[in-house]
């Protein structure tokens, strides 16, 4: 899949999850904000087909840990 380098503000604390996140999950930032993006895009039904498949092939345990993360932000 083709990559496109785009910049986007978040907040401080938003980028500290996902930077822990990536690195419990053995992955850059940017790939696992790739797939968080992607996960949201398919739950709110703006996904693709690709996407879905994508998304059911995602570990349960991270999935599971970043609700978790969620659940304890607030």
């Amino acid at each position: 899949m083709a990559k496109r380098k785009v910049t986007y503000s978040l907040d401080a604390h938003t980028v500290s999850l996902a930077e822990k996140a990536a690195a419990r999950a053995g992955l850059s930032t940017s790939v696992w904000l790739d797939r968080a993006a992607r996960r949201e895009a398919v739950r709110t039904g703006t996904g693709t087909r690709v996407a879905v498949l994508t998304d059911a092939r995602l570990d349960e345990r991270e999935r599971a840990a970043g609700e978790a993360d969620l659940h304890a932000t607030g």
